[in-house]
């Protein structure tokens, strides 16, 4: 069965963009584009990690990341953010109420891709030749 990856992000194209790429490297992917729906989707299906951007509507990703560690101490949690100069105040904050990694935006998609196979896949595949 496929690791199941919950991106939320108030940008359409950015969650188009991750679950595209996401895909393509082998995961199912669920969208939200708010965090309330974010958490709707987290209750309904078996998700094995979130990235979630910080400033959206309805429910902001630090909420989304506080709730989410309530319901769960071991789920991977990927921050990301393009806030501007709050930028870096927003991930430190976001680590403090247990993120597992965040990521700035702008980002090179493979940079968010090694992170997600770090965190699902930690141990190394080696070349069976």
């Amino acid at each position: 069965m496929k690791p199941c990856i919950l991106v939320v992000d108030d940008q359409a194209d950015i969650c188009s963009s991750l679950q595209e790429r996401l895909i393509l490297e082998g995961y199912e992917v669920r969208t939200a584009l708010d965090g309330r729906k974010g958490l709707w989707l987290y209750h309904d299906h078996a998700i094995d990690l979130v990235i979630t951007d910080v400033l959206m509507p309805e429910l902001d990703g630090l909420e989304v990341v506080r709730t989410l560690r309530r319901l769960s101490a071991s789920l991977p949690i990927i921050v990301m953010s393009g806030g501007g100069s709050r930028d870096l105040d927003f991930l430190v904050e976001a680590r403090e109420f247990g993120a597992t990694r965040t990521i700035s935006k702008p980002f090179g998609l493979e940079e968010l891709v090694t992170m997600v196979h770090d965190l699902l896949d930690p141990v190394p595949h080696h070349d069976a030749r």
